[in-house]
């Protein structure tokens, strides 16, 4: 049975998910592919990179043999469980509540990962917007080093490496994110995941700040997609004073913007980006303003 549009979103904001759950190799016992041998699904992990393997096996096993997909799932979780606690990272309440969300969205319910008791007794993740980068020392020196020789690049490589640079920044804080992709009419910068969240990317580097207009056409591209879609405006420069004010006037705001001081003082504070755009979302659902600077917070 083919996959809907729908499904299709489903299924990656659900690899998203998945994706820190279990290793893609390198393991014999606990590991993506074991799960789909103990499953009968084996020949649908292709090997190779984690986040497209993951899409392939969950996307086969759901257009070919339907039967098999909510096992799988459950097999994962299983043995994420013993996984993740040797890591010293325990499985998350959170997690398998976004388990079940995007399940459900394509038609699914695992008793099993509804049961009161085995939910109780999962942790539930620590949130703090001032959370320490979990990263080790050189990668957020790197990653630094790396902002700051942008500034240096001329106009058109320095647009594709911000992209490449926030694509790893979102790689190093477990967003799983996607790289530029081209709909029908219309081109994505990228996307990532975040709490069941698909985000959609924009990201500018120019030298004047961003107006209405742009804000405005990505928060119509997000409406337009999956209720669970979200969008994060990355614009270096900033955004101009009229361009918040008018954008914010008359309509709720699907999206959350980031400049670059937001950058800099996230990584310069150590500051987990996760917990950043957590707390930028709350503050938009809060107050409808698309931009509350770091420093703010």
């Amino acid at each position: 049975m083919a996959v809907s549009l729908k499904e299709s979103q489903c299924i990656d904001e659900l690899a998203g998910i998945l994706y820190d759950m279990l290793p893609g190799s390198g393991n014999p016992r606990l590991s993506f592919p074991t799960v789909a041998q103990s499953v009968g699904v084996l020949p649908y992990w292709p090997g190779g990179s984690k986040r497209p393997a993951i899409v392939a096996l969950l996307t086969a096993t759901f257009e070919r043999e339907r039967h098999k997909f909510t096992p799988l799932i459950e097999g994962v979780v299983r043995q994420s469980i013993s996984w993740r606690a040797g890591k010293g990272t325990p499985l998350t309440r959170e997690e398998v509540d976004a388990i079940n969300r995007s399940l459900l969205r394509l038609g699914y319910k695992c008793p099993d990962l509804h049961d009161a008791d085995f939910l109780g007794s999962l942790d539930r993740r620590q949130r703090s917007p001032q959370g320490a980068v979990s990263q080790d020392p050189a990668q957020l020196a790197r990653l630094k080093a790396e902002l700051l020789a942008i500034s240096t690049l001329d106009a058109t490589p320095r647009g594709f490496a911000f992209e490449r640079f926030l694509n790893e920044l979102f790689d190093a804080s477990g967003l799983a994110p996607r790289g530029a992709f081209r709909l029908r009419g219309e081109q994505i910068d990228g996307s990532f995941q975040l709490d069941g969240h698909t985000y959609l990317l924009e990201a500018k580097w120019q030298n004047e700040p961003v107006g209405r207009a742009p804000l405005s056409v990505l928060n119509e591209t997000v409406t337009s997609k999956a209720a669970w879609s979200r969008g994060l405006f990355v614009s270096y420069s900033g955004f101009s004073e009229d361009g918040l004010t008018a954008f914010g006037r008359g309509r709720p705001t699907a999206i959350i913007a980031m400049h670059g001081l937001d950058l800099h003082d996230t990584l310069d504070r150590n500051l987990k980006l996760p917990d950043v755009l957590r707390t930028k979302a709350r503050r938009a659902a809060e107050t409808n303003s698309c931009l509350v600077p770091v420093r703010d917070f």
